[in-house]
């Protein structure tokens, strides 16, 4: 143990000591658990990394002194096998071809290139560009109706028409649920263009993740992507390139978009020619899965799930000198949270027991929760709900809580009960266009039936408290800035941790386990009757 981390474990112990006395205000000993979790010395927390496992040890001993038991038959550490895939640049190119010309586009500043699917070494394909590139049964919505795509690469926009209910619009977005029909549809490719109006974070800082090897879970049952033979992320700022002498331009395409209009599908006038070098190898991460055990002999059998991501970026490409993505609210606060709250509710348990997980590669694709989904260490049926905390971004006063997923399960009536005492607004998804609720864990748990809600704080329209979120997405989201020398508001997270105790055991102690309510989507997969 390095003498900081001696002296920062100190500092936490008489923290905890003192907060069990009332004499430290809430979230003080939270934010100790932040700034060990989110410090240079974890190098940025990378799924598979040194760093991570240091962190998933620290974990670990946390939930040992809250008195949780490990999960598993004796480890707190469920190994998760990963294949790698680096994509070499120099041994790779991208170019769009016209009348046996090529115009060669810049990797890293026209696009980038991905490393899902099966990739080609080399492919030559004419390319489509397919609007939305979804489609939606419930709403007989079908972008690639009428077109040929066999053998080509189909070009969308990221988003979805803003008449789709947020819920279909947000699983059809998956990346999943969106291969799946191009593929059934003959595409071998996809290439995706970001709505300069939707994005979270500049082009400058999106390309930088592309030197990072692309993680997969090892094993065929967990190939999300057969038949991709190449992916690309198209720069807004270059996607001209791409509908030239085709009758449409970018401009207009975006135009539409703004408006709500529908898009238009057409071929494009250019092939798509890729070669793709790249290197496999093999890893392994580590979730950090403990349990509380309930008081009830007929309940303790069933688990509350409480999840949050530990992993972040690692080291990547210098921002102003730094290069290390500590990843404070991305999503060490989440991780800080599951501990206090075990700490919260050691002494007064439900009746229900509760599984607390700590799940690695949520930034590589949701990797530990769907891991942890397809390999609980209960039984899946006896996993009553999920509450998920990821990047819930305590940077003012709590006064308004956002709730994804709150109408579609029996969850979301308990949540707004227990917001009751705290005063608070409770408010469902405020801007379905950023497809939140298929962008954490908590959908690896859904996809298996499992009632689940993510909660956040939330803010009014035109507040200064939705310019704070706005202002950290554009200048610290997936940043070396999101460290703990950033401002938070230390008590309002020691508030919110206390509300999803609280949560925690009104679903705990219900006389019914959650259920999905009937008109919900997400009823389709449920795998037990409710």
């Amino acid at each position: 143990m390095s003498a900081r981390f001696a002296a920062r474990f100190l500092v936490l112990c008489l923290a905890a000591a003192l907060l069990d006395a009332g004499k430290v205000p809430p979230g003080r000993s939270w934010w100790s658990h932040v700034e060990t979790l989110a410090a240079d010395d974890m190098e940025g927390r990378a799924t598979g990394s040194k760093g991570h496992r240091k962190a998933a040890e620290y974990v670990a001993q946390e939930f040992e002194r809250a008195g949780l038991k490990p999960a598993g038959a004796s480890s707190y550490f469920q190994r998760v096998p990963i294949r790698t895939r680096k994509i070499i640049e120099s041994r790779s190119n991208l170019a769009l071809v016209r009348g046996g010309v090529e115009e060669a586009l810049e990797l890293g500043e026209d696009a980038i290139l991905g490393g899902r699917g099966d990739p080609a070494p080399s492919l030559l394909a004419p390319a489509v560009f397919v609007g939305y590139g979804l489609v939606v049964p419930e709403k007989k919505h079908n972008d690639l109706a009428g077109i040929d795509l066999k053998g080509k690469i189909a070009v969308y926009l990221q988003g979805a028409p803003p008449s789709m209910p947020a819920t279909l619009r947000a699983h059809y977005q998956s990346h999943q649920e969106r291969w799946r029909f191009l593929h059934e549809a003959g595409a071998v490719g996809m290439a995706s263009i970001w709505n300069p109006k939707q994005m979270e974070m500049p082009w400058e800082r999106i390309k930088l993740a592309r030197s990072v090897p692309s993680l997969l879970l090892a094993g065929e049952r967990f190939h999300e992507a057969p038949g991709l033979r190449v992916s690309v992320g198209i720069n807004p700022g270059a996607a001209g390139k791409w509908f030239a002498g085709s009758g449409h331009t970018w401009a207009e395409i975006l135009a539409l978009a703004q408006e709500g209009r529908p898009l238009p599908k057409f071929p494009l006038t250019c092939f798509v020619q890729a070669r793709v070098a790249f290197e496999s190898g093999e890893a392994a991460s580590d979730n950090v899965v403990a349990v509380l055990p309930g008081t009830d002999p007929k309940l303790k059998d069933q688990y509350i799930l409480l999840s949050a991501h530990l992993d972040h970026l690692g080291e990547s490409g210098a921002i102003a000198g730094d290069s290390i993505y500590n990843g404070a609210m991305d999503n060490a606060g989440g991780v800080a949270s599951l501990i206090e709250i075990a700490r919260m509710l050691k002494s007064s348990p439900p009746k229900r027991s509760v599984l607390f997980a700590a799940v690695t590669g949520e930034e590589k694709g949701l990797l530990g929760s769907e891991y942890l989904a397809a390999f609980p260490p209960v039984r899946l049926e006896s996993i009553v709900a999920n509450l998920n905390l990821d990047m819930f971004l305590p940077l003012h006063k709590l006064t308004v809580l956002h709730v994804y997923g709150m109408q579609e399960s029996t969850i979301g009536p308990r949540v707004l009960d227990v917001a009751r005492g705290f005063v608070l607004r409770v408010v469902g998804d405020p801007e379905p266009e950023r497809n939140l609720f298929i962008r954490s864990d908590q959908y690896s748990f859904i996809r298996r039936g499992v009632p689940s809600i993510y909660l956040k704080f939330g803010f009014v329209k035109g507040s200064p408290e939705e310019k704070l979120q706005k202002d950290w997405l554009r200048e610290r989201y997936h940043s070396p800035s999101d460290d703990t020398r950033q401002p938070v508001d230390v008590e309002a997270a020691g508030r919110f941790n206390r509300l999803v105790a609280d949560l925690i055991l009104s679903i705990g102690n219900a006389k019914r386990r959650p259920r999905w309510v009937p008109g919900s989507f997400f009823r389709r997969y449920t795998q037990r009757a409710a």
